[in-house]
């Protein structure tokens, strides 16, 4: 009887993975597995110091690898199309991370929601694939966001502008597993829901906030003469919806879900 250890099997699991990736040197797929392997074997703190210690390699080695670009949203993307089910959805969110210091690049103010406040630290756009069938979630690719307060710089771009581009840049790639983005209540901008329906052909699922002005559409008969027709018949009252025009779509022992065009 053949067995093979977690290590073993993760090893060739990265390798066929690398493998499909064609455009990567054996030296480069070497050293990748090596250092993914490793990654998931440290406990503790992970630095060039600790990769030189216990990897193959010298410090200096590891490097100059990673100052090479290298393409996480494809790698991941393979082993989601090969391990994952057919029902799935993108997820974004960004992450506030701390960190002191001065000279770290992009090192500025963003939100955290532990804190529920403003800190000073990193923040990077976490994007995930959602298995709904599995019940888990899968990480895509980090994108590091900006700061806002670089001196010197003349770039006008806000924080949701950029939210839009990363996702934009991704969008062909991510479609392929899902057409579906699921975000939280702050992504309800108009900003952010253009950017993204027409520049791709994701369907945005989000939470509104609190004081949204939702309000019913007017299909009835328009009148005559001057003046703009009607659009709108009276506001969505949330605590207490219209169930004449809100219709109940589920219903089950936990939850029902009623829903409307407005």
């Amino acid at each position: 009887m053949i067995t093979q250890d977690a290590f073993t099997l993760g090893q060739a699991l990265i390798s066929t993975i690398l493998q499909k990736m064609n455009s990567l040197k054996a030296s480069r797929t070497r050293v990748l597995i090596e250092v993914l392997m490793l990654y998931i074997s440290f406990r503790g703190r992970i630095n060039f110091s600790q990769l030189g210690k216990q990897g193959e390699k010298c410090e200096k080695s590891y490097r100059l690898h990673y100052d090479k670009d290298f393409d996480w949203l494809t790698f991941n993307k393979i082993l989601i199309e090969t391990h994952c089910s057919d029902e799935l959805v993108i997820g974004f969110d960004p992450s506030y991370i701390p960190k002191s210091g001065k000279h770290t690049p992009e090192l500025g103010y963003f939100y955290s929601g532990v804190a529920g406040r403003a800190k000073k630290g990193l923040e990077i756009g976490n994007i995930s694939v959602i298995d709904i069938k599995q019940n888990t979630s899968y990480h895509l690719e980090a994108v590091q966001s900006p700061s806002s307060n670089r001196k010197g710089s003349k770039d006008s771009k806000t924080q949701v502008d950029h939210y839009v581009d990363v996702l934009v840049q991704r969008a062909t790639q991510m479609e392929e597993l899902s057409a579906v983005l699921v975000v939280d209540g702050y992504f309800s901008k108009i900003k952010f829901v253009d950017g993204i329906c027409q520049n791709t052909g994701f369907e945005i699922i989000c939470k509104f906030r609190d004081d949204a002005n939702l309000q019913y559409l007017y299909n009835g008969e328009q009148k005559t003469g001057r003046g703009r027709n009607r659009k709108y018949a009276g506001k969505v009252d949330v605590k207490k919806i219209d169930k004449r025009r809100i219709k109940k779509v589920h219903g089950d022992d936990e939850i029902s879900i009623y829903s409307a065009l407005v």
